[in-house]
This record gives structure tokens, C-alpha cells and sequence, in this order.
């Protein structure tokens, strides 16, 4: 039988299995989406967030697991910037300096978002206090710098790199000297990177020879790749469980007629588990620390 939702604090929760999942789920006949939590032994989801007029996507946990980071898209599309909600849906508060701004990742601490916003034609990468003040630019380039992820100490940041030619490349960045390195190769199709808070590895999504988008994990200094699905189909938006022994991502979508599943796999390759199974498009899932 399938473990029943929970989502008060982190605390509140027993063994890794009982943190809850937030993602963003929208429909063919209801394009606009919103927030769902579902237990990573699967059953009945939680709707948090309700929006019949714009979009709230790209959930993060907060570390204590008391509330979640998203982006929230108004009217004709436009990004209205970063705003936090509570575990159970309520206290909405907007992260003020945010507007245009994707992407946010909760500090290890809990006090800092790291997210991309617009320069120009470009993003870079960001950090503010989770109340937008103190906002630095981290990153100074001509090309996308997207998805930031913190190291568990929170020393650096890892991210991803697009550049004018199409290629994408995981990227590394010190916080304390802004000394930035290259995590994967340059001519790379690499994104959506996410640091385990165990084990020293990055887990990400790469189109690779096989013309699919399959997950990845790659040490921080770039060592030790190795390809965690190969089915024909399109494996994105990873994210590590607590213990850092699985991951939970999203399969599937070639257009809106081709639903998006949630889906579970260790980091070897088993394991693979099917989490959401109706006819919706299911993204970005975050799992709480």
C-alpha cells in the first residue's frame, strides 16, 4: 500500500522515504500550472497552490522543510519573479528584486536563494537573502548561466552553461573567490544539475549521442561520469532523495498530447520506479531534504 503524505516539517518525518516530493503539474485542457506534493511510495497528491491566472513552477525545499521556493509566471506570460509558500499551501510572500528571475535554490543554511535573472539577452547566476535583500551577481558572461545547485557546505555552486551555439556545460562556482571551473565538456548538451547532500556527486540530464535526454552523475571535479537511464525517451529535472541514494525525475513530453511522469531510480540504474501515472505533464520535482 502506498505511504501516506506528509508535509509538515522535516522533522516531523521519519525515514528519507517519508519526505514528501513538490513538483509543478499542468494538463492538454489546462495549461496553467501549479504545485502538487506527492509521498515518494506514491498515492493521492496535494494541490498547494491554486491559480487559475498564472503559473507556479520550479518548486525548491527550503532545508528544514517548512517551506518552498517557486517561480511564478503572471499574465501573458511574464515571469513575476521568485515567491515562498508554506508546506501545507498558505503564507505566500514574494521575494522582493525578483522579477524576471528562474530557478531558485534554497542555501544549505536556509538563509540565501541562489537563481538566474536576466542581463541583458542573457541570465546569470544570483544569490540574495531569502528576503531579496543583499542580491550579488555572481557570474559576468555572454552566454546562459541557469539552474544553480549549492554544494552541502554551501561553499560553491554548480550550474549550467548554454552558449550561442547550442551547446550546454555544468559549470562550478566559488563563493567566497567567484573562481569558476568546468564540471562537463564544452561541447556538452548538459542542464538541470543537482549536488547530493550526500556523497560528492551531481546528478544531471545530457542529450547525448543517442539523440535522448538521459540522467547523468558526475563528480564536482568532473571524474567519475557515469549514465544512470538509456531508455528512449527523455529523462530530465533530477533530483536526489535525502540519503542520497535515489533520484526522482520526469520522463516523457515530445509535445502536450505526450504525458510527463514523475519516476524513481537509484543512482545505479535500478530500481526504476513509475510515481505518477495520470494524463498530466509532471516537472521539476524537488524532493525534501
Amino acid at each position: 500500500m502506498a505511504a501516506p503524505l506528509t508535509l509538515g516539517a522535516a522533522g516531523d518525518a521519519g525515514a528519507a522515504g517519508d519526505h514528501p516530493i513538490v513538483f509543478a503539474r499542468y494538463t492538454a485542457a489546462a495549461p496553467t500550472e501549479d504545485l502538487y506534493a506527492i509521498s515518494p511510495g506514491g498515492g493521492t497528491t496535494v494541490k498547494l497552490t491554486h491559480t487559475s491566472a498564472v503559473s507556479d513552477v520550479m518548486p525548491s525545499w527550503s532545508p528544514d522543510g517548512k517551506r518552498v521556493a517557486f517561480v511564478r509566471y503572471g499574465a501573458g506570460g511574464a515571469i513575476d519573479g521568485i515567491w515562498t509558500i508554506s508546506a501545507t499551501g498558505s503564507d505566500l510572500k514574494a521575494v522582493p528584486g525578483t522579477k524576471g528571475a528562474s530557478d531558485p535554490a534554497w542555501s544549505p543554511d536556509g538563509k540565501r536563494l541562489a537563481y538566474a535573472k536576466p542581463v541583458g539577452t542573457q541570465r546569470e547566476i544570483y544569490v540574495a537573502d531569502i528576503d531579496g535583500t543583499a542580491a550579488i551577481r555572481l557570474t559576468h558572461t555572454a552566454e546562459d548561466d541557469l539552474h544553480p545547485t549549492w554544494s552541502p557546505d554551501g561553499k560553491y555552486l554548480a550550474f549550467s552553461r548554454a552558449d550561442a551555439a547550442g551547446n550546454s556545460r555544468l559549470m562550478k562556482i566559488r563563493l567566497s573567490t567567484l573562481a569558476q571551473t568546468a564540471v562537463t565538456g564544452p561541447s556538452s548538451h548538459d542542464g538541470t544539475p543537482d549536488w547530493a547532500s550526500h556523497g560528492g556527486r551531481i546528478a544531471f540530464s545530457r542529450v547525448d549521442a543517442s539523440g535522448f535526454a538521459h540522467l547523468y552523475v558526475v563528480r564536482p571535479d568532473g571524474t567519475g561520469l557515469h549514465r544512470v537511464t538509456s531508455a528512449r525517451s527523455n529523462d530530465k529535472y533530477p533530483s536526489w532523495s535525502p540519503d542520497g541514494n535515489t533520484l526522482v525525475f520526469t520522463r516523457g513530453g515530445t509535445d502536450d498530447a505526450d504525458p510527463e511522469h514523475l519516476y524513481l531510480v537509484r543512482a545505479d540504474g535500478t530500481a526504476l520506479t513509475q510515481l505518477t501515472k495520470t494524463g498530466s505533464h509532471d516537472l521539476e520535482a524537488d524532493w525534501r531534504p
